[in-house]
């Protein structure tokens, strides 16, 4: 076992939540070539957020040590429809939809990866070369005893919510693209998994080398909570303006700071580690998170943008008229945050929660200098904000 491998190894596991299977892997990076590593891609929306550059992120850690990689658009099984974590039938896109989001998809995921060194494919090429009769002698390859061993389907089948036949076809078809494309290791959030396994199963009826399975976490979003997602609007879009991402990034709480940089963050682990030390140590955990926030803005825009949207951050927070001193409270929560009129009244800066939601209503409460609008606002826990109603009462807060 050479160290090239070892480091290699470390690359791979880094932020990963399974590799699967390590010791076939060490095998494979044994005879000293390129691996053929491809994640795929469904273009089922236009744009992308944080959330889906983690994948991007670990293919371009991939890059870097020289491997080949694959951008695999998947053009022919959005139009079938992922049923990954749905417990209803997706309904699927238009040919026209998938056109124009795969599009959008391979300009953005080239803001991370290098375009020189990524080939993009498209499934739709040998999927539907496939032809009817090729699908049915693939269908034939795998049970439906063994496809509702997957959790969704199977949490379907139990409750009897319908399942349609097509979507079986969907793992099928994930796993024929690692088959055409004789993938050595293929990319997957942990949802999927069940996926990702079909693939290894598949390449094995073909008389292939069944490929390594590497799974990766699903980004929380903003609120620390659910995954980042548009819909639940906990999300930092890659496309967003420099001082709309700063600002986000600097909104989250300190623990899941840590949770970016392991996810995210192109630093050395090594360095991370000390600057996680430092900040237990004593350090503002601030001054790390604008480092975060600096670094990710720098990448989708420029050094140049970056440096800007901290200075207007500073500007906007750090430099707003705050007063010198001002009370510094601490306040314990059982559940994932506190509602800011607690926060508010709890922090002694209101008499009460009705106080505080009619400052809401005026516009009259702000966290970190900013309005608060949503009367509903979640404080995590973690967090560290700078809370003021009217004019001249403060506090800084710490949500525990």
């Amino acid at each position: 076992m050479t160290p090239d491998i070892d480091h290699q190894i470390a690359v791979f596991r880094r932020g990963a939540d399974e590799l699967l299977v390590e010791s076939e892997l060490r095998a494979k990076l044994a005879r000293g070539k390129p691996l053929n590593i491809k994640e795929g891609f469904d273009p089922t929306r236009p744009d992308l957020h944080l959330g889906h550059t983690v994948q991007f992120n670990k293919l371009r850690q991939l890059q870097d040590l020289g491997h080949h990689v694959v951008f695999l658009v998947g053009d022919f099984t959005t139009l079938i429809g992922d049923p990954t974590g749905r417990n209803v039938t997706r309904p699927p896109l238009s040919v026209e939809e998938v056109a124009a989001n795969a599009k959008t998809y391979t300009d953005q995921a080239f803001l991370i990866l290098d375009r020189e060194k990524t080939e993009v494919a498209f499934n739709s090429k040998w999927l539907g070369a496939l032809g009817s009769d090729g699908m049915i002698r693939l269908a034939a390859k795998y049970t439906v005893a063994r496809m509702l061993e997957r959790d969704d389907f199977a949490k379907r089948y139990a409750a009897g919510q319908p399942i349609a036949i097509h979507e079986f076809l969907y793992p099928l078809a994930q796993g024929y693209d690692s088959v055409a494309l004789q993938t050595d290791v293929e990319l997957g959030g942990t949802d999927q998994k069940f996926n990702l396994l079909v693939g290894r199963e598949l390449q094995r009826h073909y008389g292939q080398e069944p490929q390594i399975i590497l799974t990766l976490p699903l980004l929380e979003g903003l609120d620390g909570v659910n995954k980042m997602s548009k819909s639940l609007d906990n999300y930092v879009g890659i496309t967003e303006s420099p001082s709309s991402m700063y600002g986000k990034l600097m909104s989250i709480s300190d623990p899941l700071m840590w949770r970016y940089y392991e996810l995210l963050s192109f630093r050395p682990q090594d360095e991370i580690a000390a600057l996680r030390r430092a900040c237990d140590e004593g350090r503002n955990p601030r001054e790390a998170k604008a480092m975060l926030a600096q670094e990710i803005v720098a990448r989708f825009h420029s050094k140049n943008a970056a440096d800007a949207a901290q200075a207007e951050f500073d500007a906007r927070f750090r430099q707003h008229a705050l007063p010198e001193s001002m009370p510094e409270v601490t306040l314990r929560v059982d559940g994932a945050g506190m509602p800011i009129a607690q926060v508010a009244r709890q922090s002694g800066i209101v008499d009460s929660t009705s106080e505080a939601l009619r400052l809401i209503a005026q516009r009259g409460l702000k966290v970190d200098g900013d309005i608060v609008a949503d009367k509903t606002r979640v404080i995590q826990k973690g967090a560290t904000v700078v809370v003021q109603a009217g004019k001249r009462r403060f506090a800084r807060v710490t949500v525990k």
